[in-house]
């Protein structure tokens, strides 16, 4: 559980523990609500973001399983502006919902669904001017992946509405092992609430609806009339799945029978069924299509001498195909540029979806599985060396002027099959250009204002050369100069010289001693 907006880690009335964002995000304004009013303390605070086309959360998971996600938005007038904004919601690069905040009420989300990648992604973008997304709170669930079973794993699960008949309180983490949020149903004067007399309800359904569902439920006053389910349907037809829950809260003589069947538009859409004393049972709507003129009816089958009833129910509707992501090759050299310059870590969610909410700083393909063919990161703060984003096989354009570059212009630039523009200049980078990139003439290439990188018709600076030991330096044939000329040149005139000298001086010495000895004899 997230609290966007918010530092502080702590448990709740729920005993749920919250962790602020600060550790998800650090883009966007954190703002805590003034109010007189006393407010559930995840939603005190809250998260604006004021630009960029979406800001994105992202929350480790597990590749493949299946989990619950809500997202919440509690807007509080923070403000001041008396204006609630609306705005998008996404998901893993999905569309989720638009967004239609309230003055004083929260609005929350629910999707559940089975992940694709090993991250989870949250995000809000601004859709409308002056509009400026914000966002509240974020809750995750590992779900059972047995759990909710007749959906299709490539759609999600989109909750409308998930109520308990006959609890006079919410019912959630402390109840339910995965925190789903059972909100009390509103008792209609044709309602009879009845308590189960059973203390301890069997329930061993693969949806694992919590125990405390069973301990109460609604049941009309007499056979002729039925439960009319509320769903919060849209007004457009949609395709749909519904849980309805049920237990028998007593123990029938053999005079009594409560049989159930399910009506849609009236018509009878399902065998009929006999709650259990003691037991748990469900039954399960899906394919099927309906919207909000369409009703759902649970009824007393003709031979029932006891009203329907109903503990619980869940209304979801299905999502479209949910998308398998920017193409991976082009993840991965995003991802090692992100890990190389940290100026762009706190860019989150798919890269490229949904279209058009791509990153502000790359151009994507369209279709399914788009493509990254433009890097537009011009003065951008970029400091360091360029890392391997070879994976990158689509990229055109690749913009990099006016940073802080240095080290020498990758090999691998120059093997981008379909690269036709690459603005280097403005930077650090030394070096001769790598000849895949100097003679591609498909390739318009800027790398002005770079003082140390050697390029056509620059003397370049060569390494200098090691001369010391016995070892030689290389010539430009690849033959090694030898060093004996020099040294016999240099020591044979020395030889000579020193030669002469000493027969000179030694002339000398036997002429003064002779001399010497002559006056010694006068």
């Amino acid at each position: 559980s997230i609290d966007c907006g918010s530092s502080e880690s702590y448990s709740d009335d729920y005993s749920i523990g919250w962790v602020g964002d600060d550790l998800y995000i650090q883009h966007g304004e954190s703002v805590e609500l003034q109010s007189s009013k006393p407010i559930y303390q995840p939603m005190a605070t809250l998260r604006v973001f004021t630009d960029r086309k979406k800001n994105c959360y992202n929350i480790d998971s597990e590749k493949g399983s299946k989990v619950l996600v809500r997202a919440y938005f509690f807007y509080g007038n923070y403000d001041g502006k008396s204006s609630p904004p609306k705005f998008d919601l996404h998901f893993d690069g999905n569309h989720w919902i638009t967004v239609e905040t309230s003055a004083d009420q929260l609005v929350s989300y629910e999707a559940i669904y089975v992940t694709k990648t090993d991250t989870i992604s949250v995000c809000v973008a601004q859709t409308f001017p002056n509009m400026f997304p914000f966002i509240s709170a974020i809750e995750v669930r590992d779900l059972d992946s047995k759990m909710y079973g007749y959906s299709d794993s490539n759609r999600a699960l989109m909750l409308r509405r998930r109520v308990a008949y006959g609890t006079e309180v919410i019912v959630r983490s402390t109840d339910d092992f995965y925190d789903r949020i059972w909100v009390p149903a509103v008792k209609g004067d044709d309602f009879t609430v009845l308590t189960s007399d059973e203390t301890f309800i069997e329930v061993s359904l693969d949806d694992s609806p919590p125990r405390a569902l069973f301990q109460n439920a609604f049941a009309t006053d007499n056979t002729s009339t039925s439960i009319q389910l509320g769903t919060n349907l849209p007004t457009t037809k949609v395709p749909v799945y519904v849980n309805i829950y049920y237990s028998e809260a007593s123990v029938l003589d053999s005079t009594q029978k409560r049989s159930l069947q399910l009506l849609v538009d009236g018509k009878i859409n399902s065998k009929p069924f006999i709650p259990v004393y003691g037991t748990a049972g469900e039954i399960t709507l899906y394919n099927l299509t309906a919207n909000s003129d369409t009703t759902f009816s649970l009824a007393a089958s003709p031979d029932s001498t006891l009203p329907p009833l109903i503990n619980a129910l869940e209304v979801f509707t299905v999502s479209d195909e949910l998308t398998d992501g920017t193409n991976s090759d082009d993840v991965e050299g995003l991802a090692s540029l992100q890990d190389e310059f940290n100026v762009l870590k706190d860019w989150g969610g798919d890269p490229c979806l949904p279209s058009p909410y791509s990153w502000d700083w790359i151009n994507c393909t369209s279709g399914s599985t788009p493509r990254v063919t433009a890097l537009y990161l011009g003065s951008f703060g970029l400091s360091g060396f360029l890392p391997d984003f070879s994976s990158m096989t689509s990229l055109e354009i690749i913009d990099l002027h006016n940073n802080s570059l240095i080290g020498s212009i990758p090999e691998f630039l120059g093997t981008l099959p379909n690269l036709k523009q690459m603005n280097l200049a403005g930077n650090d980078l030394s070096g001769t250009i790598p000849s895949s990139i100097s003679k591609n003439k498909k390739l318009k290439l800027t790398v002005t204002d770079n003082p140390n990188l050697c390029v056509s018709g620059k003397s370049c600076k060569t390494a200098s050369v090691d001369t010391s030991g016995s070892g030689g330096s290389s010539s430009s044939g690849g033959r090694k100069k030898s060093k004996l000329p020099v040294i016999l040149g240099t020591t044979i005139p020395i030889f000579v010289l020193v030669w002469v000298i000493g027969g000179v001086c030694a002339v000398l010495h036997h002429k003064r001693k002779s001399e010497a000895i002559a006056a010694g004899n006068v």
